[in-house]
C-alpha cells in the first residue's frame, strides 16, 4: 500500500508530464524534435509525459530550457487551490429586501457568500423616489459606500456629509447611519458592508 509521501509524487509526476505535453505541443514539437534539443531518448520522454516516471533537475533544467520556459514556471499550477470566484453579470444581482426598502428604493446585492460566516455584502442601491423617508442602520463592521448618481445627504452619528458622484465614504457600521436628505434623483451608490471576523472581535 502506498504511502503519502509515494502518492504525492505519483501526482507531481502526472502533473509534470500533462504540463510538458501541453508546452510541446503548444510550440507543435514532436518528442523527436524535444529528443533531438535535450539529448534525452525519446523512450524516457514518453515515459516523463505520462508520469510513469520522475525527473531529475537536470533533465528538468534541460526540458525547460528546450521548451522555453523557466524551471519555476513547470511547477506554477502545481497543488494550486481551485479558483473560488464568483461572476454575478450586469443585472442578475438578487434584489434584497432591508428594513427601510419600499418602492423606488432598490437593493440588489451583487455577491452572495457561502458557508455560516458572511465576511461582506456588496450592493447597488438605487433610490427614485424623493418622498421616501428611512430609518436608521446599524451593523457590525465597517462600511463603504461610492457614489455613483445623484445626490444625497447622509448622517453618520450626529454628523451630514454631502454625498455627490464620485465620493468615497467609509464608517463604522455600529454608529447609527443612513441617508438624511435625497438632493438630486435618481440616486445609485455602491455599499460595501465588511463584517469583523471572531479574530477582530476577541
Amino acid at each position: 500500500m502506498e504511502n503519502i509521501e509515494q502518492m504525492e509524487n505519483r501526482s507531481l509526476e502526472r502533473y509534470l508530464g500533462s504540463a510538458l505535453r501541453e508546452l510541446r505541443l503548444k510550440h507543435r514539437l514532436t518528442i523527436n524534435d524535444v529528443a533531438q534539443r535535450t539529448d534525452i531518448s525519446r523512450g524516457m520522454l514518453s515515459k516523463l509525459e505520462n508520469g510513469q516516471t520522475s525527473a531529475s533537475l537536470d533533465t528538468l533544467a534541460r526540458l525547460a530550457r528546450a521548451l522555453g520556459v523557466s524551471m519555476s514556471s513547470l511547477f506554477r499550477e502545481y497543488d494550486m487551490p481551485e479558483a473560488s470566484a464568483r461572476l454575478i453579470k450586469a443585472g442578475e444581482g438578487m434584489e434584497v429586501v432591508r428594513r427601510g426598502t419600499k418602492s423606488g428604493h432598490t437593493y440588489h446585492l451583487l455577491a452572495y457568500d457561502q458557508g455560516p460566516t458572511k465576511l461582506f455584502e456588496p450592493f447597488l442601491i438605487t433610490i427614485n423616489d424623493g418622498a421616501e423617508t428611512f430609518p436608521t442602520f446599524e451593523h457590525p463592521g465597517t462600511e463603504f459606500i461610492y457614489m455613483l448618481e445623484g445626490e444625497i445627504e447622509y448622517r453618520h452619528g450626529t454628523q451630514l456629509y454631502l454625498l455627490e458622484p464620485g465620493d468615497a465614504f467609509t464608517f463604522r457600521g455600529d454608529i447609527p447611519h443612513g441617508p438624511e436628505r435625497l438632493i438630486k434623483l435618481p440616486i445609485r451608490f455602491l455599499s460595501m458592508m465588511v463584517y469583523p471576523t471572531q479574530a477582530q472581535e476577541l
